[in-house]
């Protein structure tokens, strides 16, 4: 793996995490361009650890106040809300890392993903504030977000579109499922850190990695707000358009035998 390969690599990983795209689609689409099917679970981990830190910065404050204070309401519902990833995640772990691995759904579920954006903008609007939020929103947005486990299903769009349903306001329905994504991202890449550990380590240069980690880190710290200020007075339907293009795309290449 080139650095300049790296580099795209991070910067599709930092966008897409946050963007609701699916960066775990988009990730496995840029490794099939560049030829790397096989970098695999290092280069993932490392991509993933920099937008890790890309959150943990947007959010220092709200994880200064859980350090504070680990009984504050906001640990209560990031960990209910962690609950149903963490269930599917371990109970179906095997399944999912298949899938990911062979590509043969993603096609479908970039379009799944662009129906539930599509959607998202007939949804009555919504005014509830951080501090509105209950153990139940937790719990219904954390819902959706295990179901984006499958590789190019966006966790950023159904949960953000799960916030919606609970009456969050736009704003707050994304700032949310952001923060949600921490302890997703953050058990991701202890789970693949120790596999890595496992299997040993992959040839890739380091300096390649450090470069995709900044990248990552960087992008993706745009991404998340520029993604909450955007949604304060635009429409998700732009992003649907795309993941449908996406995935008519992939379809018709598989039918092919071209992908």
């Amino acid at each position: 793996m080139s650095k300049i390969e790296a580099f795209i690599l991070g910067i599709i990983q930092g966008l897409t995490e946050f963007l609701p795209i699916s960066s775990t689609g988009h990730l496995y689409l840029g490794r099939n361009l560049f030829g790397l099917q096989e970098a695999g679970l290092l280069l993932d981990t490392m991509l993933h650890f920099g937008t890790l830190i890309a959150v943990l910065y947007f959010y220092r404050e709200e994880f200064y106040k859980i350090i504070r204070n680990p009984f504050h309401k906001l640990s209560f519902l990031l960990v209910i809300g962690t609950i149903p990833a963490v269930i599917i995640g371990l109970a179906f772990k095997d399944y999912f890392e298949e899938i990911s691995k062979t590509g043969v759904t993603i096609g479908w579920e970039f379009l799944i993903t662009g129906a539930f954006l599509w959607f998202a903008d007939s949804i009555k609007k919504g005014a509830k504030k951080m501090e509105d939020i209950t153990w139940k929103d937790a719990l219904f947005i954390g819902s959706f977000q295990a179901a984006a486990i499958f590789p190019a299903i966006s966790r950023s769009g159904l949960t953000i579109v799960a916030g919606l349903f609970r009456k969050l306001d736009r704003e707050t329905a994304a700032y949310f499922s952001f923060l949600l994504s921490t302890p997703a991202i953050a058990g991701a890449v202890f789970l693949q850190t120790v596999e890595v550990a496992q299997v040993g380590r992959e040839d890739i240069s380091l300096f390649s990695l450090v470069i995709g980690i900044l990248a990552s880190c960087f992008f993706g710290y745009i991404a998340v707000k520029w993604m909450i200020n955007y949604l304060k007075k635009h429409s998700l339907r732009m992003f649907a358009v795309y993941v449908w293009i996406l995935g008519v795309v992939i379809l018709a290449l598989q039918y092919l035998g071209l992908f």
